[in-house]
């Protein structure tokens, strides 16, 4: 899978694992140059605290594009998420 937004790849991984329809791609698979942490979070009753990115290409910004859970609830935890990176805003996910 690869995540491609203003036409780059931001991230790619054979190994994502999808929740609720959306592929989260392992820590090591995203390209962190066009990551910049935002103040931006959200709370999920299963996941718990999702922390979240602006993605940046070249001038474009995406706002709050991309999320993760550093310290997932137990439930998320077992799925193997924690850390891992979620892509929407735009962002296409694709074979």
């Amino acid at each position: 899978m690869k995540a491609i937004w203003n036409g780059t790849v931001l991230a790619e991984s054979d190994e994502t694992i999808v929740v609720e329809g959306n592929h989260y791609f392992p820590p090591d698979s995203v390209n962190r140059d066009y990551f910049h942490p935002s103040d931006h979070h959200t709370t999920c009753p299963w996941k718990g605290l999702a922390s979240y990115y602006d993605v940046v290409v070249g001038d474009a910004v995406n706002e709050n594009a991309a999320w993760t859970y550093p310290n997932p609830k137990p439930a998320a935890a077992e799925l193997g998420i924690t850390d891992y990176v979620a892509f929407w805003r735009g962002v296409q996910v694709v074979e």
